[in-house]
């Protein structure tokens, strides 16, 4: 027990392992003269060492004692091994301590910080002629970004060209820093400096990904412009005119006069409708007739009757169909075209409609009511009077799509308004 305690006790206190065993066989035979050797050669190397001023030697019997202190526990460890190495020791017992004199101990950090303030002085000539060169090629890289021209002329909107310049500077950043790097001859720090870049990069990639895939969906609709101001269309179900396309955001003025904003990731990633790509439009609605009446004579009644309204175009044909027999009736349905540059396309539908059905009721073909009404009559019933309607052909000309032409171009007006819409970009 008093061995464990002592041995627990030398591990508390930080004491080094007293003695170690050289490795090999012992010689039989030793002298004085030898020990003598020991000494001296091993006095010799801790001198030249340096920072061992405090230690001494002793040999006796080719056990070499060490005594003294150290200014850090890792120089008093070192003395063991080396040592061991000198021919004739047979053990060592190092019983150096660190030493608890705080000046001491502060003169080699002392001395550390002195040797690189030198270096420092003699490095900073260069350093600084390494920034003179960092600088002169940034600053040649941001007055190059900073010209309108090419970079107007190659992108296909503002939004881009400030791409370009971007990616202009960042290339000129990283050549000034591998000609700075290079004058100061730490080109090996550039893969590390990349390397560190690029782990943050892709870290912060992830911690905004939906930013990230926002703006490069910005950039490619601002290379693909798949729809221009005024067009009528619709994404993801959300209908109106475009208004501008932004960095961020596609806007919208829908038919009730709101604005929609859509970011734009969603914008590339959803089906676009665009309804302005061609002047022609069909429109189409659907009517119920009697299963009785005569079904040839009532499709080509309507198809005729949307055929002569003057703002249907007779290239594409009015044309209706059968789309289904129901249990009482049947449904018929019925197209027509438009030039949606001078009509309405909802006013020729509803137009068109009222139409037709005034045709069908001339001609005596019954369109089946599917609601039941039951009425308790007392006495003789009253006669009902039908208004009367009249045949003229009311006007379906695009005055409300002018009126919403006149918003957007009013919205579009705001000079101070991020577009990347570009009359001269190439429509996909």
């Amino acid at each position: 027990m008093r061995v464990l305690f002592f041995c627990l006790m030398l591990l508390a206190t930080g004491l080094p392992v007293t003695a170690q065993e050289a490795s090999g066989p012992i010689a039989t035979g030793n002298s004085a003269v030898q020990d003598l050797a020991i000494a001296t050669r091993l006095r010799e190397i801790i001198d030249e060492l340096g920072n061992y001023d405090d230690v001494s030697v002793a040999v006796n019997e080719g056990v070499v004692t060490l005594r003294g202190t150290t200014t850090s526990m890792a120089e008093a460890l070192a003395l063991q091994p080396l040592a061991t190495r000198i021919d004739g020791v047979v053990a060592v017992r190092n019983e150096v301590t660190e030493t608890a004199d705080i000046a001491r101990r502060l003169n080699p950090a002392v001395g550390r910080f002195t040797a690189r303030l030198e270096q420092l002085a003699i490095f900073l000539p260069l350093m600084l002629i390494a920034a003179i060169a960092f600088g002169l090629v940034v600053l040649i890289g941001f007055r190059i970004a900073r010209l309108q021209q090419p970079w107007e002329r190659l992108a296909p909107n503002a939004f881009v060209a400030d791409i370009y310049r971007q990616l202009l500077r960042v290339f000129f950043v990283i050549i000034g820093m591998v000609i700075a790097l290079d004058i100061m001859n730490a080109t090996a720090l550039l893969s590390t400096i990349l390397g560190a870049a690029g782990i943050i990069g892709l870290a912060f990639g992830f911690a905004v990904r939906d930013t990230v895939e926002n703006f490069i969906a910005s950039v490619m609709l601002s290379f693909r412009q798949p729809f221009r101001p005024n067009d009528s269309v619709d994404i993801n179900g959300d209908q109106g005119k475009v208004i501008r396309l932004t960095s961020r955001a596609t806007i919208l003025l829908s038919f009730d006069g709101n604005q929609i904003r859509i970011p734009n990731a969603t914008v590339f990633k959803s089906r676009i409708i665009n309804f302005s790509q061609n002047p022609e439009r069909r429109f189409r609605f659907a009517i119920m007739v009697d299963r009785n009446a005569d079904l040839r004579a009532t499709l080509n009644l309507v198809n005729q009757t949307v055929q002569d309204l003057p703002f249907v175009l007779d290239d594409p044909k009015a044309l209706a169909w059968i789309e289904q027999l129901h249990p009482d009736t049947i449904e018929l349905v019925i197209t027509g075209w438009v030039n949606q540059n001078d009509t309405s396309i909802a006013l020729a539908r509803g137009e068109a409609l009222r139409q037709v059905k005034l045709a069908v009721e001339a001609a005596g073909i019954v369109i089946p009511d599917s609601t039941q009404n039951v009425q308790l009559i007392k006495g003789a019933p009253a006669p009902t009077v039908k208004p009367s309607e009249t045949r003229q052909i009311e006007g379906v000309d695009a005055t409300q799509d002018a009126a919403l032409k006149r918003i957007v171009d009013a919205e579009r007006g705001q000079d101070s308004a991020e577009d990347l819409l570009h009359p001269d970009s190439p429509k996909e």
